[in-house]
């Protein structure tokens, strides 16, 4: 028999689980949702004693509970801060344990606290300044009603569940966010299953796109004991698919789920490095600092097309961004139309990182317009994908020189589970401060649904004001659709976008 052992995240107690336990013990197993102390009514305490450790030991004393004589398979299951308890209890108990899931959450370190795992970054910061000043024995109170999405996609969640979940809330002990995780090293030889929910910005295919940049610290990823299972629902599947998330436990629990590729493997090269769908002259690139350049021959100075990937990239990524095939073809493809092609490397290595990100590429852009091959005066910007945010601070201030700026698949508000409420990134928000600014947008039309909204919603802000906006539809491409299953229609939208570009930089 297998022992499901389920332990949520902050404010919430264990009651939170009711429908997906039932479900779990209908299938023939057993469930047991864990009272967190200080949490859970069941086990009150002063704020001032609980910490992660006291947590720690709460699941540990669920895993006691278990007869061990019986032989049953224990399976631990950590949503949002319930995992920093549930790896700390696997670390200790790890003969004990036969899976570990994660449900919708990150991947606590040793001597990380889960502070770290807060996802509104202004929220995190605050914390951080109560934890510096000495402020450990307090609480953090629950959300309101309309405040949860701070905390992750409320997608599918019924109101009256939200409601419920609302009523429910306790504050969370800051012990339990400031204690710092330890861990032996142990459960690493546990099995470990992520299950993402798709509605709070996590999937399978991300997962794998962030393995196939590289990064040494992901390849724990591809290991044969680590499985992946994907739900289209919010980041509280308890509430809103709590059917679909029981099926997926057990499917968990009996080793199935999705295995991801190895970064360098025997597999087709990963999207970021296929080749760029156009043929093009071979133009050499002239390294400048954080930016290459790719000048066409004959007399300059020439107006430059800047493209500006997109992120978070984890910095350990090689090839870095500008090398890659797709940037390097744009820059090539603005140099086959007389301009000087630009590619450049940013510090978009965390969703934290968008401020030094704008730094860098406002630097990057002074360096091209300070090149004497290049026309200051006349500069356009391309942005991709994630970068969509960047474009920003050049929509609420475009400077004189800026001729146009360019997207391709961008996300142009942050995702649910970015934690950047409040941001100043925030595109849709600043169009109308953009004047006349000629702006190009590739639309995938098979774009992901979460990303697709920032689309329109960026769509309806620039007609309602006199941002000069043109659409080229790409109806049957994906999010980085000149390498990734390019439809026939790819080539004829970058050829026109290009042109449309080059117009407004030449006009």
């Amino acid at each position: 028999m297998r022992v499901f052992i389920m332990v949520a995240g902050v404010f919430t107690g264990a009651h939170v689980w009711q429908e997906t336990a039932e479900r779990l013990v209908a299938a023939g197993g057993a469930a047991h949702a864990v009272p967190l102390t200080g949490i859970d009514p069941a086990r009150p305490a002063a704020p001032a004693h609980v910490g992660l450790e006291t947590h720690i030991e709460d699941v540990i004393a669920a895993i006691d509970a278990v007869d061990a004589a019986s032989g049953p398979e224990v399976v631990l299951v950590g949503h949002d801060y319930g995992i920093h308890p549930v790896l700390g209890a696997a670390d200790r108990r790890a003969e004990r344990i036969a899976r570990v899931v994660y449900l919708d959450c990150g991947m606590p370190q040793n001597g990380v606290p889960p502070l770290a795992a807060v996802p509104d970054q202004a929220l995190r910061a605050q914390l951080a300044g109560r934890a510096e000043a000495g402020e450990r024995e307090g609480v953090l109170a629950p959300p309101a009603h309309d405040e949860w999405g701070r905390w992750g996609s409320t997608a599918d969640v019924g109101e009256a569940a939200l409601e419920r979940l609302t009523a429910s809330a306790v504050p969370q002990p800051l012990g339990t966010l400031f204690q710092p995780l330890r861990l032996s090293g142990a459960v690493a030889s546990v099995p470990v299953t992520g299950v993402l929910c798709a509605g709070n910005g996590a999937t399978i295919g991300l997962v794998q796109r962030l393995v196939d940049f590289g990064d040494p610290s992901l390849a724990v990823l591809t290991e044969p004991q680590v499985s992946f299972f994907e739900l289209p629902t919010g980041h509280w599947p308890m509430l809103s698919c709590p059917d679909a998330l029981a099926e997926v436990l057990l499917r968990a629990a009996a080793g199935e789920g999705h295995r991801l590729r190895p970064a360098g493997g025997d597999a087709s090269a990963p999207a970021h490095l296929r080749p760029f769908p156009l043929e093009l002259p071979e133009l050499p690139r002239d390294r400048q600092g954080q930016v290459d350049l790719y000048v066409p021959d004959g007399e300059g100075p020439r107006p430059a097309v800047v493209f500006v990937h997109g992120g978070p990239v984890p910095a350990g990524a090689r090839p870095r961004p500008r090398e890659w095939p797709t940037l390097v073809g744009h820059a090539r493809l603005a140099a086959t139309e007389g301009m000087v092609g630009v590619t450049l490397d940013h510090r978009l290595h965390d969703l934290a990182d968008y401020d030094r990100a704008a730094e860098d590429v406002a630097a990057a852009v002074e360096l091209v317009r300070a090149d004497a091959r290049v026309d200051a005066d006349r500069i356009a910007l391309w942005f991709f994908s994630g970068g969509g945010l960047l474009t920003t601070d050049w929509l609420a201030r475009p400077p004189a020189w800026l001729s146009c700026l360019a997207a391709s698949y961008p996300i142009l508000a942050p995702l649910p589970a970015w934690g950047m409420s409040g941001s100043r990134f925030h595109p849709a928000g600043a169009v109308d401060q953009a004047g006349s600014l000629p702006v190009v947008l590739l639309r995938a039309g098979r774009e992901a649904p979460e990303i697709a909204a920032t689309v329109d919603a960026f769509v309806t802000a620039a007609k309602g004001c006199a941002a000069r906006l043109e659409l080229v539809d790409v109806p049957n491409g994906h999010h980085g659709f000149e390498t990734i299953d390019p439809p026939e229609e790819t080539l004829p939208a970058l050829r026109h976008a290009m042109r449309s570009v080059v117009g407004h930089l030449t006009g």
